[in-house]
C-alpha cells in the first residue's frame, strides 16, 4: 500500500530574486525549470513553480510570500539576500526578514530549503562578517536544509554568466543545478518521509 502523500506530485516553489527568476533567460532555462527537469530525469515526481522576482530583496520577499506560495506547496527553495548585499542593506535587517519568511512557511507546514548568499567582496570584510553567517546560522536554528552558496561554481567563471557579469547564462544555470541536485534530492526525500 503506498504511503499517503507519495502518490501525488510533490509541489515545490522556487522563491527568490533574479537568480531564481532566470534573468534574461528563456523560461525553460530558469533555475526552477532546469532543476525540475533534472529531478524528473532521476525519477522524482515533482513540480517546481518559479516565484522569482528580479530585483527582489528580503523585505520584498517577505511582503509577497503569503500569496506567492500557494496552499498545497510541500517545500520552498528560499533564495533571497543577494540584492540586500548589493544595496548595502544592514545584514541584521536581512536576517530578520529571512527569519520571518521561514517562520511563516513553517507555520503553514511548508518545509524550507535555504539557499545561502555571500556578500560581494566590494562590501568589505565587516559587512561580509555580518552577512555571510546568516544562512548557516538560520539553517541550524530552524533545522532547514541548506545550500551554502547559490552561485557556487559560477561566480568566478565569466563564461558562465551573461554580459552583466553577475547573472548566470544557460550554461551557468546548468552548473548550478548540477551542484544543487544532491541537496535537492535530500530535501525531497525528507519531505517524502515526513522528516
Amino acid at each position: 500500500m503506498p504511503l499517503p502523500g507519495l502518490a501525488a506530485t510533490l509541489s515545490l516553489v522556487g522563491f527568490g530574486d533574479s537568480l531564481m527568476a532566470g534573468y534574461q533567460l528563456p523560461p525553460g532555462d530558469a533555475f526552477p525549470a532546469r532543476l525540475e527537469k533534472a529531478l524528473r530525469d532521476k525519477g522524482f515526481d515533482v513540480t517546481i513553480s518559479n516565484a522569482g522576482v528580479s530585483g527582489d530583496t528580503t523585505s520584498g520577499g517577505l511582503a509577497r510570500i503569503d500569496w506567492s506560495v500557494p496552499d498545497g506547496t510541500k517545500g520552498v527553495i528560499l533564495e533571497l539576500g543577494a540584492n540586500d548585499a548589493l544595496r548595502g542593506i544592514a545584514p541584521e535587517e536581512s536576517r530578520k526578514n529571512l527569519v520571518a519568511m521561514i517562520e511563516k512557511l513553517k507555520s503553514r507546514g511548508i518545509a524550507v530549503l535555504l539557499v545561502g548568499m555571500m556578500a560581494p567582496p566590494n562590501m568589505g570584510g565587516d559587512y561580509a562578517g555580518r552577512f555571510n553567517p546568516i544562512y548557516p546560522e538560520l539553517a541550524k536554528t530552524y533545522g532547514t536544509e541548506l545550500y551554502p552558496f547559490f552561485l557556487d561554481g559560477v561566480v568566478e567563471d565569466p563564461k558562465l554568466k551573461i554580459e552583466d557579469g553577475m547573472h548566470p547564462n544557460g550554461d551557468g544555470v546548468g552548473v548550478m543545478v548540477e551542484r544543487f541536485l544532491p541537496v535537492a534530492e535530500r530535501f525531497i526525500n525528507s519531505l517524502s518521509t515526513g522528516g
